[in-house]
């Protein structure tokens, strides 16, 4: 995604994702950043990328990936800032991220999706292509390249703070 593209959305749209993004939860994050305190490079460049909070369970007969639904967002919220910083242009995973991740986004023009929890197995019907990168030792939380196709997702938190689940809580309350 390029910042066109960010700058476009709103915290409320609803987008059907196709194209490239990693797949990759808590140990890969920390093993990033384990590699970015020692100087070293991280096996993918997250320029203008987007990571998809999930660890996949393994594939079924004649499938490409198992169940694949999101994981909680705020286990990632330590290292989000950084990966923005980096040029990550956005995540995906549930629930609401911390201040600092919402600060990040705005300040690096990011945006942040929602995939509906609970709908792993329909929401693997999407992944069709995948392949690890790094990390093979962690398992079903290794960094995963994955290619969907119209993966239906809702932006919660947009680059010019926009909070989905903020906005609605008002809107409830009133």
């Amino acid at each position: 995604m390029d910042d066109e593209t960010v700058l476009s959305l709103r915290a409320g749209d609803r987008v059907y994702l196709t194209g490239y993004i990693y797949a990759a939860r808590d140990a890969a994050h920390k093993r990033m950043m384990e590699a970015l305190k020692r100087g070293d490079d991280l096996p993918v460049d997250v320029k203008g990328e987007v990571i998809y909070y999930v660890g996949p369970t393994p594939p079924r007969p004649g499938m490409v990936i198992g169940s694949a639904g999101p994981t909680t967002s705020y286990r990632m919220d330590p290292y989000t800032p950084k990966l923005l910083e980096l040029g990550l242009k956005g995540t995906i995973g549930k629930g609401p991220r911390g201040r600092e991740v919402v600060e990040a986004l705005k300040r690096f023009k990011g945006v942040y999706f929602a995939a509906t929890g609970g709908v792993g197995a329909l929401l693997s019907r999407c992944i069709k292509k995948v392949e690890v990168i790094a990390y093979e030792d962690l398992g079903t939380e290794a960094l995963r390249r994955l290619y969907v196709e119209k993966m239906p997702l809702t932006v919660i938190n947009d680059p010019f703070g926009g909070d989905l689940y903020k906005e609605a809580l008002l809107k409830w309350r009133r």
